[in-house]
């Protein structure tokens, strides 16, 4: 199914897996790779048969980060300011935004700008021996791709700073105690256990998923006030949806409900 140059994407019933693949580079962002997920991102979304994304890498690595070795890495701060705005920030936007929820699995190394991907993510799982990492203050830069904003939405600005100014390598069980992962599996299982995770998700109304993404994503920037009333308006899209319909007439029948997202 794929045909990237830097990904390699599968889709298995509902849900499609997007898997960094540079595992000889550590999965790393270079030229090809940052545009090449932001598409890959889009085209998932647009995707009609596609009810959940995984977000994973190929080998040992999550991705290590943005391509350091590049000709193009770190050129001069125009060039850099550049690509962050025109083309890091396509894809972790289209994650962010997108109505279909997203799962990272991560499964060893994240660091960097893959950071702010991951986290960009619904849910997340890590393997036992994954960690987070932002390195951005030991070679004099900020932190980039969203994670200001990302990160202290998960974990209060205070620990957010302390992460990034410190550099503190976040092993999975520190992740989990902070609310920055949902689970973490064993490394051996951790796509398997992935995948299953994504199934259970992906066996949920769509329209709830979509609209409870919606509003969550909504109050984060909303008083109690606006929220309340959006959640009204998206409860009224779904109270008059098919699928709400047939929900009710599935729970008396005591069947499994078959969604259509509609």
């Amino acid at each position: 199914m794929s045909q990237y140059e830097t990904l390699d994407v599968t889709q298995e019933g509902g849900i499609m897996t997007i898997a960094l693949n540079r595992p000889e580079k550590m999965n790393t962002f270079n030229t090809t790779l940052r545009r090449e997920i932001a598409q890959a991102a889009i085209a998932a979304n647009l995707e009609d048969t596609v009810r959940v994304v995984i977000l994973t890498g190929n080998g040992r690595a999550f991705s290590a980060g943005a391509d350091l070795s590049e000709d193009t890495g770190m050129s001069n701060g125009h060039s850099v300011e550049s690509d962050l705005n025109f083309e890091y920030k396509p894809g972790v936007l289209a994650i962010h935004n997108s109505s279909k929820p997203w799962i990272a699995v991560i499964n060893g190394p994240c660091a960097g700008i893959a950071y702010s991907y991951a986290m960009a993510c619904d849910l997340a799982c890590m393997g036992e021996k994954a960690f987070l990492y932002q390195p951005f203050s030991a070679i004099g830069l900020v932190p980039d791709g969203g994670a200001t904003w990302l990160i202290p939405r998960l974990v209060g600005i205070k620990r957010a700073y302390e992460l990034m100014a410190l550099g503190e390598k976040l092993t999975a069980d520190k992740a989990l105690a902070m609310g920055m992962v949902n689970r973490v599996f064993p490394d051996e299982t951790l796509h398997q256990d992935g995948l299953a995770f994504a199934e259970e998700v992906a066996e949920r109304s769509p329209l709830a998923l979509r609209y409870t993404k919606a509003a969550v994503n909504f109050g984060q920037t909303h008083s109690l006030d606006e929220t309340i009333s959006r959640e009204a308006t998206l409860q009224a899209i779904c109270i008059d949806s098919e699928d709400a319909k047939n929900a009710v007439i599935s729970f008396f029948n005591k069947q499994k409900p078959q969604w259509k997202g509609q």
